[in-house]
């Protein structure tokens, strides 16, 4: 079975950092895109960051550019989300998602929320201001 385990949310002050992990197994790790979304209250689950499964390619929604920093880690089937300089804005729910089809997209392709076929349960991130 798929299985995607995401920790590391908290509640945190404003201008504060922290690092969100997604834990996985059940597929090819090292052929798989990974993405972080996130909903944030009232709101539909939105892109965060994307990491392609070469490492290649990163990309950021115009939102957290320059504060978060997407990686993997292939021998511990493990992605990461560091953010720095939170914002009460970044409260919200994050989830890590899979695209195990080892593809490759052009343009936005990469932060189309269909293209991730499993998710992980979610961690809360609150910011306080």
């Amino acid at each position: 079975d798929v299985q995607l385990q995401a920790s590391g949310g908290g509640l945190v002050q404003a201008g504060g950092s922290l690092r969100l992990s997604c834990a996985t197994s059940g597929f090819t790790f090292s052929r798989s895109n990974m993405a972080w979304f996130r909903q944030r209250p009232g709101k539909g689950r939105e892109f965060v960051a994307v990491v392609s499964w070469g490492g290649a390619v990163t990309q950021y929604a115009d939102s957290v550019t320059g504060r978060f920093t997407i990686s993997r880690d292939n021998a511990k089937n493990t992605i990461y989300l560091q953010m720095n300089s939170l914002k009460p804005e970044d409260t919200a729910v994050y989830y890590c998602g899979v695209d195990p089809r080892a593809r490759t997209y052009s343009g936005f392709g990469w932060q189309n929320r269909a293209n991730y076929l499993y998710w992980g349960q979610g961690t809360q991130v609150t910011v306080s201001s």
